[in-house]
């Protein structure tokens, strides 16, 4: 056999064992697809999204502040998704490793996580998890919308109707000459910090919600509205701009425009959430037109779209203060 011979059939046998890979590979079992939202047994707030193509699976795991994927090595066995989430440390270099096991079981889905670290100590975390609906086919009509009595969630004068949602963390929050206002010393960007965040004691379904922010220049906080979407806040110079810059659902939409205000001014938000669907005003402009967003952004505390949740502030990232905090539930949509 020449080298030509040997070079076409090299080529071929590895077409037919990409093609036996394919027909033995198992498919991804109906009731897997779609979004969910997970219980984790450490109660951290979890949302796992499983999608196919070309017959291979593709899975999406966000871990509360975690990157959403899609992550390595997904595959099917014995009718269950198997797939890793590996963490390098930038400092040790080391990697930590998650296997990701999950299947259904009685109707139900059955899933752990193992987790395994550079000092050989593992350990296992069930979870289980309630399926999210299909996102709408279409946006809302917004001129149908029908809006509420607004809703003061803060009065000026004190916390009534708000909680810090970490009671295991430093409390930085106080009100303060007619705001809410978080003192921290932390001053870094990185994801989480020592002090608490904070929510409010009601929960709330889709609505209109006008919030007032002053930042300073190189500072970071956010609003999560349900709990689940995260409106960034930092001022227009910030180094996080796009899809992590002011007027941004954090990560997923970015704003047609920066129309933020420098370190240091008070600036607003105008914010309508319908149908998992975003409007963003941000200081008189607007800069996100009813735009969908499919899943929780990080950080989300509650990962059910179906389901009311707390406005929800950062408190573990800087210094910041709020205002005029008012929200319109929406009543009706004609």
């Amino acid at each position: 056999m020449n080298m030509k011979q040997k070079c076409v059939f090299g080529l071929s046998g590895l077409m037919l064992l990409a093609l036996a890979s394919t027909l033995h590979a198992e498919p991804v079992p109906k009731e897997l697809l779609g979004d969910w939202s997970l219980e984790l047994d450490s109660g951290l707030p979890a949302w796992m999204r499983v999608a196919e193509t070309n017959g291979q699976p593709l899975a999406f795991l966000r871990l509360y502040v975690g990157p959403a994927g899609p992550h390595r090595d997904a595959k099917i066995e014995n009718g269950r998704l198997k797939f890793e989430i590996r963490k390098k440390n930038k400092k040790s270099k080391s990697v930590s490793v998650q296997t990701i096991d999950v299947g259904t079981k009685d109707g139900k889905l059955d899933g752990v996580i193992v987790r395994s670290s550079p000092n050989g100590r593992g350990e296992r975390e069930a979870f289980t998890g309630k399926k999210i609906p299909p996102m709408p086919a279409s946006a809302p009509n917004l001129a149908k919308v029908r809006f509420g009595k607004p809703i003061t969630l803060f009065n000026g004068k004190d916390m009534t109707g708000w909680r810090v949602h970490e009671s295991d963390k430093v409390n930085g929050w106080a009100a303060v000459d007619g705001t809410l206002k978080n003192s921290t010393p932390k001053t870094d960007f990185s994801a989480t910090g020592a002090y608490a965040n904070l929510r409010t004691e009601e929960v709330f379904g889709d609505f209109r919600l006008h919030i007032e922010f002053l930042i300073g220049t190189n500072r970071n906080s956010g609003v999560y509205l349900r709990g689940m979407y995260e409106a960034q806040v930092v001022d227009r110079d910030s180094r996080m701009q796009g899809m992590q810059g002011v007027g941004a659902i954090f990560g997923t939409i970015a704003p047609s425009h920066n129309a933020g205000k420098a370190g240091g001014e008070w600036q607003s938000y105008d914010i309508t959430l319908v149908d998992r669907h975003f409007t963003v005003v941000l200081n008189g402009e607007k800069v996100i037109d009813n735009q969908p967003v499919s899943g929780p952004t990080a950080g989300a505390i509650f990962t059910n779209p179906a389901a009311p949740g707390p406005i929800y502030l950062q408190g573990d990232h800087t210094t910041v203060a709020y205002r005029n905090i008012y929200l319109e539930p929406v009543v009706s949509q004609k």
